[in-house]
Order: C-alpha cells, then structure tokens, then sequence
C-alpha cells in the first residue's frame, strides 16, 4: 500500500534550501506558527494535497542535476513516516535528504518517537529551531534566523548530542 504526504508544494531547482541543486517538498500543517514564517500558508493542516511518496520520488529521479532532497514546511516532523520512506528512497538513488524543523535536536532526540527517530537516520542534515523573527539574518547559510543550527545527523546520532556541521 503506497504512504502518501500532505504537500503544500515543491520546488524543483531550488539553491536556498541546502547544498546544491535540490527538490524542495513542502509539507502541509506546521504546530509552530512562527510569527514571520515566509510560508504561512503551510501552517493549517487541512490545506495542500496527498500525493504518493513513489510520485515524488519518480519526479526527484527524472533530474540528474539533482543532488538532493529537502523537507520543509511547514514542519516535516509533523509526517515522519511517509517522509522516512522518501527519504529512503531519495537515499537510494545515492542523493541526500536534508529537513528543516521548528524543534530542536534536542526536543526530537528527548521524544524517542521510533517514526521520527526513522526519519532522522534518512537526513544528512537536520536544520533546527523555529524561526525568530528578532533573530532573522541574511548571513547565514541556508537558515532564516541565528538560533538555527545545521545538525550533521549521523556525527550527532555517533556522538549523542547536537554537532553541527560546516557548510
């Protein structure tokens, strides 16, 4: 039976959402509501549509320019387990998956929810924290505001706390 996640949009050659060119999913519904969020249209989760996780990831393979996957939001987290397996087979086909979430590394890793904890051992990368508005930068990699962190997810899943990666 095919998983499928509720998507607001995608973007197909995006370059602000991590290294190189990347397909961008959008998920639907977001609990935080980060006052400033540039997608505010992903916060209700009655909004977006299904579509299936293998649709996805056929378009994701029809482009050899692309280096990876990035889950935003809205918040991914919200879908971990269709997410988890788009992210398998994202991995698969030897790109990599990095995901914003408005949590923490650490109040993910504190929840030991098996579907998320699948999830984070898919991404590459994790980029953490909720947007703050009085924190916004234009001067950081891939990040909106400077309480977000870059987590290098499997150095972090070896070491047992949040390391942060160079990018």
């Amino acid at each position: 039976m095919s998983q499928t996640v509720q998507v607001s949009g995608v973007e197909t050659d995006s370059i602000v959402d991590g290294p190189g060119m990347r397909f961008t999913v959008f998920t639907q519904g977001c609990p935080h509501c980060c006052p400033g969020c540039h997608n505010p249209e992903t916060h209700p989760f009655q909004g977006g549509r299904a579509v299936e996780v293998e649709a996805i990831a056929k378009e994701i393979e029809k482009d050899p320019l692309c280096a990876g996957v990035t889950l935003s939001g809205g918040e991914p987290l919200c879908q971990p387990k269709p997410l988890a397996r788009l992210a398998e087979l994202v991995n698969g086909m030897g790109k990599n998956v990095v995901c914003y979430t408005g949590y923490t590394w650490e109040q993910l890793i504190e929840q030991q929810d098996p579907d998320i904890m699948a999830l984070l051992r898919q991404c590459k990368y994790v980029i953490d924290g909720p947007y703050v508005q009085e924190l916004r930068t234009l001067n950081m990699k891939f990040r909106g505001s400077s309480n977000q962190r870059i987590i290098d997810v499997a150095a972090s899943l070896k070491e047992g706390r949040a390391v942060l990666a160079d990018l």
